[in-house]
């Protein structure tokens, strides 16, 4: 549909459904059109985070990949006993990979 015909169609309308026409096309409007890009915050350094080194001081922490996994395997031995002793079958909802 061309220009000139649209804006005869909508001169032909009662003056309340122009006004809705108006509106319609400044709804449109807003929608589809790019807002300026948002300027980038620059995301602060790492090592300014507040959880950085919280750990620091704990001596258990010096090898943490060795703490996790001696706390897994205690873990594991705890609830494989758990199981063990109630004669369950059942099959615990935590898996060794």
């Amino acid at each position: 549909m061309d220009t000139p015909a649209v804006l005869n169609d909508m001169n032909s309308l009662p003056p309340a459904a122009q006004k809705q026409v108006v509106d319609f096309i400044a709804f449109l409007k807003a929608r589809y059109t790019k807002a300026a890009p948002a300027a980038k915050a620059t995301p602060p350094a790492l090592a300014e985070e507040p959880f950085v080194g919280m750990w620091r001081d704990r001596e258990d922490m010096t090898d943490s990949s060795g703490w996790v996994r001696e706390l897994r395997t205690r873990e594991w031995e705890r609830r494989s006993i758990c199981c063990a002793d109630t004669g369950s079958a059942t099959v615990s909802r935590y898996r060794m990979p």
